[in-house]
């Protein structure tokens, strides 16, 4: 096996965004809505963005309308977040390693592009990825491999030349589902479904390692 190119999910792979979002949302709907609680918003891990509001009106129990959908727009607004703050530290050398190593490096994410895009412009990152996809490009994200599919189309690489690196079940998911070779970030404080991973990664700086065990 001969692994070409790496492609990394962002929140929970990259930054460490997904308890900071859950329990932001857990706090502004508790008083609203009582029966929220962090454990039913678990879900929301990894999902697509264009998944997110039809589980949270079910969730919330109200209509998937215009005045739903300004409630949730607000309430992410209300979430301030520096993202340089919780970039995994480990993620700037690692980058530098895969590329001195002649790897091609590639971000799938089911974020929406312009969060994406805040993202890596705050950490200084732009520049780090051939290429950079979001989940909302497509009518069905993570867990639909489709967009794993479509980035290996666009690194000109064979499924079995990617590492894909991922956490939440959907992604784990998504990139088994494309053929790809998936190694799991283990995250013990949600109750992910890592058994599609081929591999799993205690830390990102496992990477190289893994690398050269597949050679």
């Amino acid at each position: 096996m001969s692994i070409l190119a790496v492609i990394f999910d962002m929140d929970g792979v990259l930054i460490d965004s997904e308890p900071v979002y859950l329990y932001h949302d857990w706090e502004q709907l508790r008083g609203r809505y009582p029966w929220v609680t962090p454990e039913s918003l678990y879900p929301t891990v990894g999902m697509a963005s264009q998944d997110y509001p039809r589980f949270m009106a079910r969730l919330c129990r109200r209509d998937n309308d215009v005045a739903f959908a300004e409630e949730l727009s607000q309430i992410g607004a209300a979430c301030q977040v520096f993202y340089p703050d919780i970039l995994r530290p480990q993620v700037r050398p690692l980058l530098a390693r895969l590329r001195a190593m002649g790897l091609q490096i590639a971000l799938a994410s089911s974020s929406a592009l312009a969060n994406i895009r805040r993202v890596l412009s705050e950490c200084e990152l732009t520049e780090a990825f051939d290429v950079v996809v979001s989940g909302e490009a497509f009518t069905r994200s993570k867990p639909d491999p489709e967009i794993y599919q479509y980035t290996m189309a666009q690194l000109g690489r064979t499924p079995a030349e990617c590492l894909i690196v991922e956490d939440s079940t959907y992604g784990v998911q998504a990139g088994a589902a494309a053929g790809g070779v998936v190694a799991a970030l283990r995250d013990d404080r949600f109750p992910f479904d890592q058994s599609a991973a081929r591999f799993h990664l205690e830390q990102l700086a496992d990477i190289p390692q893994l690398l050269a065990e597949l050679e």
